[in-house]
């Protein structure tokens, strides 16, 4: 319950130190972990990352409604009430999950490591230069897109399956993603330098 309760407000740091592990990831600058310490650059990466994440959410939260009112149908779920609505707003979400979840695949490891290296906001939003550089680089990218995928799956099941809790998860799954991420070369950047 606490952990819900503080999940809108850990949510921008959590991002800023995203950015951080991506940072000291592709610096590689220490062999451990960055140190956890609230400052004003972890918070105002964080909110840069959350603002890209709601420019590249927004179209598919925005169809998710219509999309809910479509499966809204009686006859199609045999249900009625409260659970016709839960039936058809999850049915829209697992809908709309999978071409969400491909674009910030696409769009966010070259965005996220190049912001992490240049500390300029407008390489998270060159939507183009990210997928220039998933095209110019496909298969370091699908290495780097499975570990990503992998180490999420990974926290998320510290959660659900081993009881570890969802902290130990959720920052595992953020350092193997700056460390998965931080080996991708963005556009513009010399290959030998990462």
């Amino acid at each position: 319950m606490v952990m819900v309760l503080l999940a809108p407000f850990a949510f921008i740091p959590l991002l800023g130190y995203a950015v951080h592990a991506t940072r000291s990831a592709a610096g590689a600058s220490s062999a451990g972990p960055p140190p956890w310490r609230l400052s004003a650059r972890l918070l105002a990466d964080g909110v840069l990352m959350s603002a890209v994440l709601v420019v590249t959410t927004a179209p598919f939260a925005i169809l998710l409604f219509p999309l809910a009112g479509a499966f809204h149908n009686p006859n199609l779920w045999r249900a009625t009430g409260a659970l016709l609505d839960v039936e058809a707003y999850v049915t829209a979400a697992f809908i709309v999950a999978l071409p969400w979840g491909a674009l910030l695949l696409l769009l966010m490891p070259h965005a996220t490591v190049r912001f992490a290296v240049t500390q300029k906001a407008r390489h998270l939003f060159d939507f183009g230069s990210s997928i220039r550089s998933v095209r110019r680089e496909f298969a370091a990218w699908n290495v780097a897109i499975a570990a990503i995928v992998t180490a999420w799956a990974v926290g998320l099941a510290c959660v659900a399956l081993l009881c570890i809790g969802a902290f130990p998860g959720v920052f595992y799954a953020i350092l193997v993603s700056a460390h998965a991420a931080a080996t991708l070369h963005p556009e513009g950047e010399n290959p030998s330098a990462g």
